[in-house]
């Protein structure tokens, strides 16, 4: 049943360290099997994110290994490694993505009148001028209808809802 919700995201996860079709087949497999034999310590943390983690590291170790066959078949004499500037920035970005895209379903659930603010500041990154701008209403308008919105998802969500 994981393998089936989560392959895709799995997949996507190792063919962005990859670029190889086959390649991200392979690493998705190994991620799952290391799922497997990881539960055990798992903490009820963010499932998705905590399998995010193994997938990741799983493409990584799988783009080191291409990087050294890589430089056996140049005779060894160039070390050619295949590694992403910073490992840790595409990981942060996968899971700041998976936590938009949880926070847009919660943000669909608003009544309208909250979720049109919310959306333009976090979502759309807007700040109040842009808001007050679009909405053609002055900065305060939309500093009060923010704060009021804020306050609606404090009394209506669960605190580990809407903070991360």
């Amino acid at each position: 049943m994981l393998i089936d919700k989560y392959s895709q995201h799995v997949y996507h996860v190792a063919y962005s360290v990859l670029r190889n079709d086959q390649e991200a087949q392979d690493a998705a497999q190994e991620a799952f099997i290391q799922m497997y034999k990881s539960l055990p310590e798992y903490r009820s943390e963010g499932f998705k994110t905590w399998l995010t983690r193994i997938a990741f590291h799983k493409a990584i170790d799988a783009k080191r290994k291409l990087g050294r066959r890589s430089s056996e078949d140049l005779g060894g004499e160039e070390r050619i490694i295949n590694l992403p500037g910073s490992e840790e920035d595409i990981l942060a970005r996968l899971v700041r993505e998976e936590r938009k895209e949880t926070l847009r379903e919660r943000i669909n659930q608003l009544p309208a009148q909250h979720r049109e603010i919310i959306t333009a500041y976090y979502l759309s990154e807007k700040n109040y001028e842009q808001i007050a701008h679009d909405a053609q209403v002055a900065v305060k308008t939309v500093e009060s209808r923010l704060y009021r919105a804020r306050q609606w998802i404090r009394s209506h969500w669960k605190e580990d809802e809407w903070r991360e």
